[in-house]
Order: structure tokens, then sequence, then C-alpha cells
């Protein structure tokens, strides 16, 4: 697990089908402990957990990023919430759901996404310093310093979706944790628009 930003942490699961680091984020937000999107963690990842205290929930951007999220609940006894629009979809059973413009715990905006691969693809925005943008497959970071859509095959519009990303556009950020591939600390923003505006 590697420090990423004051009070965010990342650790990552190499995909040998995706060829990529599938990440999650461990983060001290407001008085909250949370997990983002937990992929597989090594034994060091879940004793750095358990020593910062009572985690406090794990947050899911869509139906896709279960991941290892029932085995994380079963070891630290946290709360699951995730997209309503993706909850019906989930092998999991949620404590809770959020909706788009939602305050989550810690101060974490959600903020729905239209026309995606999964009907409740959210991202999660944090105005903690320039502004910190987390991503579940909304865009991938690869090659690192980049961002791409998914393949078309995974869109039922891949036009609509592209316009549905670019609403990400009018938040102010730094900063793109993403929860597959690379993710960009600083000038993301820029990346954002080249990505999105050609």
């Amino acid at each position: 697990m590697k420090q990423l930003l004051p009070g965010i942490w990342q650790w990552s699961w190499f995909s040998e089908e995706k060829q990529m680091n599938f990440n999650g984020l461990f983060m001290f937000v407001g008085e909250h402990r949370v997990l983002v999107d937990p992929p597989p963690m090594g034994s060091e990842d879940k004793l750095q957990i358990r020593k910062s205290g009572q985690l406090d929930y794990i947050l899911l951007t869509n139906r896709d990023h279960e991941r290892e999220t029932a085995v994380c609940q079963a070891e630290f006894g946290c709360q699951i919430m995730v997209p309503e629009a993706d909850a019906p979809h989930m092998t999991i059973k949620a404590n809770k759901t959020y909706k788009d413009g939602e305050l989550l715990p810690g101060g974490i905006w959600a903020i729905h996404l239209k026309d995606q691969k999964s009907p409740g693809e959210s991202a999660l925005f944090l105005q903690q310093g320039k502004g910190i943008l987390i991503l579940g497959d909304a865009l991938i970071g690869k090659p690192p310093g980049s961002l791409t859509m998914l393949p078309d095959e995974k869109y039922a519009d891949p036009t609509k979706a592209r316009e549905g990303l670019k609403r990400l556009l009018k938040y102010n950020f730094e900063t793109i944790l993403a929860g597959d591939g690379a993710s960009i600390l600083t000038g993301a923003k820029q990346v954002l628009e080249r990505t999105l505006l050609v």
C-alpha cells in the first residue's frame, strides 16, 4: 500500500487478463476511514488498515467493482455503500445506496454518469487540496499518464457514453485516482479535456 496524497493510500492487484492494475483506495476523510473498490489485498495491507482504527465504509463506484468487498466487510466489520441504480445487479447486499449529488461520509460527493457500462456508474469527488476525482470504470488510466474509455462494445452507445462523461469537466480537480490502470496525480483535468474534447 503506498501513500498517494495526504490521507489517501492505494494498493493494486495486477489483472493478467486485462494486463493492468486494479486499484483500491484506503482514505482518511473527515472523521471516517473508507475503502473504495477494493481488489484483493495482501496481509500487510490488511494490517495497515487494522492499525489505523475502525474502518467505517466501503464505497463502490459500480456493480462490476464488487471485487473483494464481501471479504473486506467480513474482515473489518464495516458498512457498504453502492450506487442505487446498480444495487439490484450486485451479489452483495449493501447497507446503503447513494444517488447523484449526494454527500457521502467524509465529504465525498457522488457524481452519477449516464450511458456508461453499468446504469449506476459513478465518480466520487473530494474538494481536498486542488480537487480529487475518483473513477471506477468511467475511464481507464492506460497507458500511464493518459485516460481511455472502455472498448466500444462495453456500451449501448459509445457516443452517448462520451457525452455522459463530459459533466466531469464541470469540476475543478488536479488529480484523478483510477480504479483500473495508472492514476494521474497532477494535471489530470487537462488530460481529461484532451480525452473528451477530441
